[in-house]
């Protein structure tokens, strides 16, 4: 038997998983790192933690699975974007902890560029707005505030890249400094149409194009790893940031189809085919996946936090010992109390892109308990996805010309294992939830990515035929409920924005 490793680096844990040659997940590994939280909106990872746990969870998979290097046909990777790592190309030590996707320090940077009129030419190029969300305000700000870091870039001395990036060079022991097109896309830094990165941008932000890596489809020869990592050299061949992966791990090759992952964060992706589609309801447009040399686009919807807010129920609430326990005390909430929370710990994603604005809890009671404060928490999943749908399907239409109706959304991520979640979210939009069998939809990607440029997998229309349905949520909810809880959640948005 021959296996395909795919390496999944989250924000919160770093995950290897082994895929056979009928693509069946044959053993996993998982380990969870630190979060650092220098100061409120910050959001930082000790580099260190996300290599140690990527080569520890690798080197335990192949042990668990009771195989060696040599049945490893190739490794695909697939990770969290937009967060910024900057290391030295002699040492390969970081000069900074990497700043993470949810690090909301760059806002004034972001509202400085906006209020001198760069937004339109940064959106026109990337497709992004001018957000601390994307890694190029994130590496500027390393390069201001790190003494002689700019210098050194200049001078060639140190690399900048996306997790997956700084990934590769570790794995083939600095032989290769290289991402893929995806992760290009989510920088700030990548005209999209051009399959280029932007001088224009980088000169604007100052940073020294010197230290960007390589631009690679997502099925490529990424390089080979050190034989002394696991025994022998694999090589690596496919990588896709994490919403990318879990499009194509979804099978959504079809312009108009549509999928939303839950993990820490929501992030909802509708193909566009060849064509990028610019929004009028501030999302954003980026490349889905690119093969071949061709981009094939999306527009995206980002929520910051989804999974997180059940973190935050266990971790800083103490309400929940593990995420299990948050379906029953959902169904044992009290049906009359209608509490709304806003998770905005770390501001508000798309379509507002409010990075100032932080949580905030509505309708209390006297009587408001546990189970009502973890009801509202899945709840503002859902709500937050139907703000996403609602702008995504109103631009589909624009550019398509069609009725602005919801399709059927495709849903994975660790969220969508829970059914009163899912049921809740095919509730509040109005449409069709489908969950697939396989829920490591993101790792399936990798997975697929590295195994078709192998020989191992099938192409493309094969692959999409080899999804399959594990449970179809069909709304329940009467049309005036939802309209009254789904009115509730705009005036609680509103209201936490004022303040």
């Amino acid at each position: 038997m021959t296996y395909i490793l795919a390496i999944d680096q989250g924000t919160t844990s770093s995950r290897a998983i082994l895929f056979d040659e009928a693509l069946r997940v044959t053993a996993i590994a998982q380990e969870e790192f630190p979060q650092h939280y220098p100061h409120s909106g910050w959001v930082e990872h000790d580099v260190s933690d996300l290599w140690s746990t990527v080569a520890g969870t690798c080197r335990e998979v192949i042990e668990r699975a009771g195989i060696t290097s040599a049945d490893i046909a190739a490794i695909g990777i697939t990770n969290q974007r937009e967060t910024t790592v900057v290391w030295d190309r002699t040492t390969g030590q970081p000069v900074h902890n990497a700043i993470v996707w949810q690090d909301r320090r760059t806002a004034a940077i972001c509202t400085a560029l906006r209020d001198a009129g760069h937004e339109a030419m940064v959106r026109d190029r990337t497709g992004l707005l001018l957000d601390p969300y994307f890694s190029g305000t994130k590496l500027k700000w390393i390069l201001d505030h790190v003494e002689g870091a700019r210098d050194k870039a200049r001078a060639g001395d140190l690399l900048f890249g996306t997790v997956d990036s700084f990934l590769i060079w570790k794995l083939t022991g600095g032989a290769s400094h290289v991402t893929d097109a995806t992760n290009a896309a989510r920088t700030l830094l990548y005209d999209i149409r051009k399959g280029r990165w932007s001088r224009t941008i980088c000169d604007l932000l100052d940073i020294p194009m010197e230290m960007l890596p390589e631009v690679h489809d997502c099925a490529h020869d990424f390089g080979t790893t050190r034989s002394d990592l696991f025994g022998r050299t694999i090589p690596i061949y496919g990588v896709a940031g994490d919403q990318q992966a879990a499009t194509i791990g979804q099978a959504c090759f079809k312009p108009g189809m549509l999928k939303s992952t839950y993990g820490t964060g929501c992030f909802a992706l509708l193909n566009t085919g060849d064509t990028p589609v610019w929004s009028e309801n501030r999302l954003l447009t980026t490349i889905a996946y690119q093969l071949n040399g061709t981009p094939t686009y999306a527009l995206e919807g980002s929520i910051f936090v989804a999974g997180a807010v059940v973190q935050w129920l266990r971790d800083g609430l103490k309400m929940i010992r593990t995420a299990a326990e948050t379906q029953p005390l959902a169904e044992a909430a009290d049906p009359d109390q209608n509490v709304v929370l806003v998770p905005a710990f770390t501001g508000l994603g798309a379509p507002y892109w409010n990075a100032e604005c932080r949580g905030a809890v509505f309708g209390l009671s006297r009587n408001t308990g546990p189970a009502e404060f973890v009801r509202a928490a899945l709840e503002s999943v859902g709500y937050q996805t139907r703000d996403l749908l609602d702008a995504m399907t109103l631009d589909w239409a624009r550019a398509t010309g069609g009725a602005a109706n919801a399709a059927t959304l495709r849903v994975d991520g660790g969220m969508s294992a829970s059914d009163w979640t899912m049921q809740f979210l095919s509730d509040i939009i109005g449409a069709e939830v489908d969950r697939p069998a396989t829920l490591e939809t993101t790792a399936m990607g990798a997975a697929w990515l590295a195994g078709a440029r192998a020989g191992l997998y099938p192409d493309r229309q094969a692959f999409s035929d080899m999804w399959a349905l594990e449970q179809k949520f069909t709304p329940q909810m009467p049309q005036d409920v939802r309209r009254a809880k789904y009115d509730a959640w705009r005036r609680a948005v509103e209201a936490a924005q004022i303040f």
